[in-house]
Parts: C-alpha cells; structure tokens; sequence
C-alpha cells in the first residue's frame, strides 16, 4: 500500500507493522513528525507532540508485530486442537471417522465450546426477543463453514440458506470477511450475519486491537481494518458501485456483493425485513454496514431495516460518524441494539484512542452482569479493572468464580439447555486460576438473550428481569 491508497480521505492515520523497523519504532519515541515515519500512514505534516500518545502508537505497533509473527504458528496449531477436538467428538458420538474440515459436522473451537445451534422454541416471531435471539445464534453459527451453516439453516431452523460470501480485502490481498444470508419466510425477515474474529486467528486479532482510521468525508473517522474488510476501495473509499475482481469471479467485495444480495431478496419478499448482526469484530462488520447502506442513501432498504443486533462489538468511529448513524439508524426508532456482556475485553476496543475524537459507542447498549442481569445504557457502565491491581486481581476472581457456579447451577438445577460441555466448563476454570485470563465468548450472549424476560427496544422501557 502507498499512501495514495487514502486519497478519497480528508484526514487518516494507518499504523503499518509490516514496515516497522527498529529505526521507526525509536524514531515514534523521539521525534513529533509522525508524518515522516515509515511506520505510519498519514499526511507528511503531520505531528504528535504528546509523548504519551505516540508511546501509546509505538506500543500497538509493538503489539501488531508480534500479532503478526504469531499468525503461522497460532494457525497451525488452532487447526491441529479443532482437528483433534473434532475427532474425539466423533468417538463420543459413535462415529469413527476422520473429521472433514468442509463437512457439516466439523466444528470450529466456537461450535465445539457451546454445541447448541437450535433456536429457542419458546420465542415465537412476536415476542421482543425474537429477533435478537435469532441474530445471536445466527452469530454464532457464522464461525463454522458453509457445509455446516447450509444443513443448520436448512434442517434444524426450516429456514432458506440464500448464500455463503467469503470476501476479498484489496487493502491485504486477502479474504477478511465471511458472512452469510438467510430467509425466514414464517417470521418474514432476511438476516445477514457476519463472522467474528476466528479463536486462532492472530492476524484478525491485530485488526481488532488496531487503532488506525480514515476520515470519510460526511461520514466522519471509521476504523481503518473493519472498513478495508468491508469492502472499501484503494484510491475511491466507498464509490457506490464497484465491479468485482475482473477475471476473479470469487473474490467480491462484502458490502457491494451483500448489499445487491439483500436489495433481490426484498424486491422478491414485499413484507420482508432486514435483521444485520455478528459478534465481536463481526458485530463491527455490522453496524458499519448498515451505515454504509446509509451514506448511499439506500433508503429502499433501510425503510425495511428492522434492526442491527451486535454482540460483543468493539467501537468502530468517531463522534461525527456516531451522531451520522444514529440520525439514520435510530430515527424514528431505534434499530441498532448494542448487547455487552460484563467484562467482555472486545467492546473496550480499540483501547487508547476512545475520547469522540478517535472511538466511541454509539447505538443503545443492553449490558448484562455476570448474572445475566439487564440494564440498558448509552456506553459500557465503566471500564474493565486492570488485574494488576490488588483490587482488579480480587474483582476478576471473583467473578470468574461466579461465572464458574452460574454454569454449575444453569445446567443441572435451571435447564439442561443451558447445560455446558467439558471444553466450556475447563476455560470457566482457567480464568479462575490464570489472573487475567479473558474470555470473548458468544455463548454468555446466546444465554443471556434466552433467560431475559425482555428485550427493551428503547433506553426509558422498562426492565424485566
């Protein structure tokens, strides 16, 4: 990438681990022309005269490296752990065979954690929690191939699998984006869902602890890797229309390819409404859809959007494009829901750079404690205690422990739906033991959507707990 990549922006800052050397990791420490380091991309004039800033610069790039070293290795051995923890799931069920990694049946470490991909039956179409529990579980089975999403959407929710993307990053000369798109013809709502960050995938992890933006204009700063992910151009940003990789018929472009997707399924389905969601960075993927729908001024489908569900959602712009999708998300009404679930780590991201100037949430936050206890808020009810505190220390195993006991009485006292499996129940362990120790999970959302008595769809309804 050079830095006529960024011409469609008025203002940018793209940290570059790939091009850090020793030389331009002491230079960030010592000198305020950021401009003139190899390591980030921004205008030439550019300067940071905070000491603190630029230390916190050089300590995400820092961590990217490292991110990105690890990438090979991490890959390797998270396939050798799904492989193996596939192949005693097969013995358990009674099937000696070996695990076909593009078959139905062959789970990635999510699926494995929580096996459950059935919806609750008890929440019909009506009830507030409809469509935020089928926005949660179509999260969660976005992590596993399309071989397993097709026969889940197909056979166990009796609903239209329309299709499977896998999306093309022109920024990384990569596929960075997965999602697919369902028709629930009995609750007559089309639902896209996006993938989060893969379990042992450390370069999708430097994306999300990555702090670089772009400043598009009347949209305001967006987050640099979630936007290349999405389908931004080199040199164009966010042209309305774009063509697909000339002579590449695979690699297409996740806003543009699911977009024309989604406008055939409503032009098709009259009553039809649109539900977007995902966990974690899928989540982001999200809610920077839908405003992307809106800087296009796709009104034809955002009169039909019902909501955008996000579990675990790291921050994803800056007040300018907050106040942006809020004007053209939640009014009249509010369509984006915001689930955080207790000390979940993602939601904090990208940490350092969350004044309005840089990140922050936007859209009504529906927190849930370690009890699975809701309150709705604007932003996350405080930061997560740093553990190197006596006091953090103390609160972190406390709450693992609590979590630890929740689980126990879920399972066997509550209902076996909440029954977790040996994988689970050993993490539940670790972060009791190993300070610390944090866990992203989309299980804790599926639960605490399923034992809520109401989802409140605006910051005054009442709470039913």
């Amino acid at each position: 990438m050079s830095k006529i990549d960024y011409c469609f922006s008025n203002d940018y800052m793209v940290l570059r681990p790939d091009r850090a050397g020793p030389f331009d990791l002491l230079h960030l420490l010592f000198s305020p022309k950021v401009g003139r380091n190899r390591a980030v991309d921004c205008f030439t004039s550019t300067e940071i005269r905070s000491f603190v800033r630029r230390l916190a610069i050089f300590l995400n790039l820092l961590l990217q490296i490292v991110l990105l070293s690890l990438a090979g290795p991490v890959a390797a051995i998270g396939a050798a752990v799904e492989f193996a923890l596939n192949f005693i799931d097969n013995i358990l069920q009674g099937r000696m065979e070996s695990p076909d990694r593009s078959s139905a049946t062959y789970r990635s470490l999510t699926g494995l954690i929580d096996g459950r991909v059935d919806l609750d039956k008890s929440i019909a179409p009506a009830d507030s929690r409809y469509h935020a529990s089928l926005c949660v579980m179509a999260s969660k089975v976005a992590y596993e191939n399309e071989a397993f999403i097709r026969d889940v959407v197909t056979r166990r929710w009796q609903m239209e699998f329309v299709k499977f993307f896998d999306c093309w990053n022109e920024f990384e000369n990569a596929y960075t984006a997965q999602a697919f798109v369902l028709w629930a013809p009995d609750a007559e709502v089309v639902v896209v869902a996006f993938r989060g960050t893969p379990a042992f995938d450390t370069a999708r992890w430097r994306a999300d602890v990555d702090p670089s933006w772009y400043k598009v204009p009347r949209l305001g700063r967006a987050h640099a890797a979630y936007t290349h992910a999405l389908g931004a151009q080199r040199n164009m940003g966010w042209p309305k229309w774009v063509e697909h990789v000339k002579g590449k018929p695979n690699k297409v472009y996740a806003y543009y390819a699911i977009r024309d997707a989604v406008k055939e399924l409503l032009e098709a389905n009259g009553k039809a409404r649109l539900l977007v969601t995902g966990h974690g960075s899928g989540g982001a993927l999200a809610v920077l859809f839908a405003t992307v729908l809106a800087y296009h001024r796709e009104k034809t489908v955002l009169d039909r959007l019902a909501g955008v569900y996000t579990f675990g959602q790291p921050r994803v712009g800056d007040a300018m494009l907050a106040m942006f999708a809020e004007r053209h998300l939640d009014r009249p009404k509010k369509r984006h829901f915001r689930f955080a679930y207790a000390g979940d780590p993602q939601p904090r991201l990208p940490a350092g750079e969350s004044s309005p100037a840089h990140f922050m949430h936007f859209g009504l936050c529906l927190h849930f404690d370690v009890s699975y206890n809701l309150k709705v808020f604007m932003e996350i009810p405080g930061e997560a205690r740093a553990t190197s505190s006596p006091a953090g220390f103390f609160a972190s195993r406390v709450n693992a422990a609590r979590e630890l006991g929740r689980s126990v009485y879920l399972g066997y006292w509550r209902s076996a739906y909440f029954r977790e499996g040996w994988v689970l129940l050993l993490m539940r362990v670790l972060a009791v033991v190993l300070p610390g120790l944090p866990f992203h999970r989309v299980h804790d959302y599926v639960n605490a959507v399923a034992l809520a008595a109401h989802i409140p769809k605006a910051a005054s309804e009442p709470k039913h707990n």
